[in-house]
């Protein structure tokens, strides 16, 4: 007996957003490269990113974000350690006073001796590339709602709190399922909010119904922290919305045209869209992300023209570009054929 299955899946970008480049700018014959931070100085792009092959988190250089100088590898895993001994991955990367902080996840996977595991660690650097990291986690996986998973550290030098602000992922170890914040005044020491997690998935929206995590978080602008994070539906398939927050953690507001960057058919990125990175300049955003194929993972560019992400005042729900408010127009069918077997 066979039975098929239709849903409406989000199609393309929104929200003012448009691809940058026809092709992956990171990827091919490295593999998966996913979950990238890119840094922008004297015009010069760096990016830190996964490298999936090697395990470790690699480095490169470019004039315009697009083309990439071969990487090299910056940060490994440890052999023999308990909770960074397999994989390194999912960088984050702060630039203060001259030195270069990176906030990374270690992760171990089930074996006969080991049970599965996800932390965050630290290290530091004066260039970028050659780091040194601190032996033990800065933050582990402690309360209900984090399972065995803390990753997916993104972090902000808050200069009117003269602290550290880390948004992170936290729940089970394939894909985390929802966003917390912890603080700290070193970048070492980190108190979790009492309020976590911070961010969940929203079930009337069936694209981000499943998991939200992987989050990107923009400095603090006009009185608003704007934050870009992965969300799966019910078939744990990615894409990336836009949500902003007056203080960064209460009363969030989802962007009405949500996933604001989806898969497109027949492309390199068709079966999902995860974790971005994002670096402004003068006249709008640049944006890089993974993207999801038959094959593997790899990073690809999008950008927006003009600093109006294109919310709707505080307090309304403004116009939806995917023609309806559950966030599936601009779609196409996905269809899913399955034998039953009596």
């Amino acid at each position: 007996m066979s039975n098929s299955g239709y849903k409406l899946k989000p199609r393309g970008m929104t929200g003012g957003w448009e691809p940058a480049h026809d092709r992956p700018v990171i990827g091919g014959p490295l593999g998966t490269c996913f979950d990238c931070h890119v840094m922008k100085e004297d015009g010069l792009y760096k990016i830190w990113f996964s490298w999936r092959p090697v395990r470790c988190i690699a480095y490169s250089e470019s004039p315009d974000g697009i083309y990439w100088d071969n990487p090299r590898v910056v940060l490994t895993a440890v052999e023999g350690s308990a909770w960074e001994g397999h994989e390194v991955n999912r960088p984050t990367v702060v630039k203060r006073d001259g030195i270069y902080h990176m906030w990374y996840t270690g992760q171990m996977f089930a074996t006969e001796r080991s049970c599965a595991r996800s932390c965050i660690g630290y290290a530091k650097s004066a260039d970028g590339i050659h780091w040194t990291r601190r032996e033990e986690p800065v933050l582990i996986p402690e309360r209900l709602w984090e399972n065995i998973t803390v990753m997916c550290p993104h972090v902000l030098w808050e200069e009117e709190l003269r602290c550290y602000r880390m948004w992170y992922s936290g729940g089970r170890m394939h894909e985390a399922d929802a966003i917390g914040i912890a603080v700290s005044p070193d970048g070492i020491q980190w108190k979790k909010d009492a309020d976590n997690p911070v961010f969940t998935p929203s079930l009337d929206k069936y694209w981000e119904m499943g998991k939200v995590e992987a989050c990107y978080v923009l400095p603090k602008q006009d009185g608003w922290y704007n934050m870009f994070y992965l969300g799966m539906d019910g078939d744990l398939i990615a894409n990336v919305g836009l949500a902003r927050s007056r203080d960064g953690k209460r009363n969030w507001q989802r962007h009405p045209s949500n996933p604001v960057i989806a898969g497109n058919d027949g492309s390199w990125d068709w079966s999902g869209i995860c974790k971005v990175s994002v670096v402004e300049e003068e006249d709008g955003y640049r944006l890089w992300y993974n993207g999801c194929n038959w094959r593997f993972e790899e990073i690809g560019i999008a950008e927006h023209k003009g600093f109006d992400l294109g919310f709707p005042p505080e307090g309304e729900d403004g116009t939806d570009e995917r023609g309806n408010n559950n966030g599936i127009g601009l779609i196409n069918y996905y269809i899913r054929d399955h034998i039953a077997r009596f």
